[in-house]
């Protein structure tokens, strides 16, 4: 009994990764696709080199960007930053303070 609810509480953490990265995904494109037609639009009749000087132009992308690199954060951010490599080498690093100690 146990060990189905071991595979069924994995499925369903399993399911619920999936779900968030589909969903950073789907923003990223969404960001690509509308902040692409910005810039497009902003700098018709300008120019392209002329309409890309204006900071309004960018002022959607930078901010929607804040938003988009909050959501990287959200999904990848903590196994990216504190993986298994970090904890295996921070557990190694504190071993290896703890057997100075005692051996001083």
């Amino acid at each position: 009994m146990e060990k189905d609810f071991k595979k069924e509480f994995s499925y369903k953490a399993a399911q619920k990764r999936v779900k968030d990265i589909k969903g950073f995904y789907v923003h990223l494109i969404v960001y690509l696709f509308i902040n692409t037609a910005i810039l497009i639009v902003t700098t018709r009749g300008e120019g392209l080199i002329n309409g890309l000087g204006d900071i309004s132009s960018y002022s959607t992308v930078f901010f929607w960007g804040i938003g988009l690199l909050a959501h990287w954060a959200s999904v990848f951010g903590p196994s990216f930053i504190f993986g298994k490599k970090w904890e295996e080498r921070k557990i190694k690093e504190l071993m290896d303070r703890e057997k100075k100690q005692i051996w001083k």
